[in-house]
């Protein structure tokens, strides 16, 4: 990918409460780690959004010095959606894009809502390699 192509990813999943907001965290810190500024827009939502972030997510993202807590859920439209190059869902979509220039991936991680901490902290883990990994995919000298 060239410097001055830009790229937006987007991060989905029915609640916008667990698993896409970390995505979207860790993306953040992915683009700022390796100074990508505006060639990276992040685009995250849910299809039926919580009304907050899951407490257990908030604390282990805290952990990574991530704060989530004033971060809240919202809905993500199909056509926002398909304005962008990559699209990971969670585990939990059955979201169907028309736009045949979206790679959509499906992570297929747990949902972290109800969980007890440690299992947080798996799904945490997973979800910042796969962040890196994606970056790396289409950074890979950044």
């Amino acid at each position: 990918m060239s410097a001055d192509s830009t790229m937006k990813f987007g991060f989905v999943c029915v609640q916008n409460a667990g698993r896409s907001q970390m995505s979207t965290a860790f993306a953040e810190r992915e683009r700022q780690r390796r100074g990508l500024g505006d060639s990276i827009k992040i685009l995250t939502g849910g299809t039926h959004p919580a009304d907050r972030v899951h407490e257990e997510v908030v604390t282990v993202m805290g952990e990574l010095d991530i704060d989530l807590s004033d971060r809240t859920p919202q809905e993500v439209s199909t056509k926002e959606l398909e304005s962008c190059d990559v699209v990971a869902t969670m585990g939990c979509s059955t979201l169907e894009l028309d736009a045949e220039t979206v790679d959509v991936r499906d992570w297929g991680l747990d949902d972290p809502d109800g969980q007890d901490m440690e299992q947080v902290r798996e799904i945490r883990d997973e979800i910042a390699q796969r962040v890196s990994d994606l970056f790396d995919e289409f950074y890979a000298d950044g």
